[in-house]
């Protein structure tokens, strides 16, 4: 990892965690949940982000939090 920490306080604490979401239409309507995302949060000030998990699965998202 580099020395650069959250791109709103600098903190280097984060957190990471996979959730699912349902997109639009018949997905929304059945409460399909297919969109899956894993979010990485600063611990000190809560910014998070977004990484699609498809497109992120091989990559460490913490750098990518972290400007890598």
């Amino acid at each position: 990892m580099n020395e650069k920490g959250c791109m709103k306080c600098g903190s280097r604490d984060a957190g990471q965690k996979d959730v699912a979401m349902t997109g639009t239409g018949l997905s929304k309507m059945f409460d399909i949940q297919n969109n899956q995302f894993t979010v990485v949060y600063c611990k000190r000030c809560g910014y998070s982000e977004f990484y699609n998990k498809d497109a992120s699965a091989g990559s460490n998202i913490l750098d990518f939090f972290f400007g890598g």
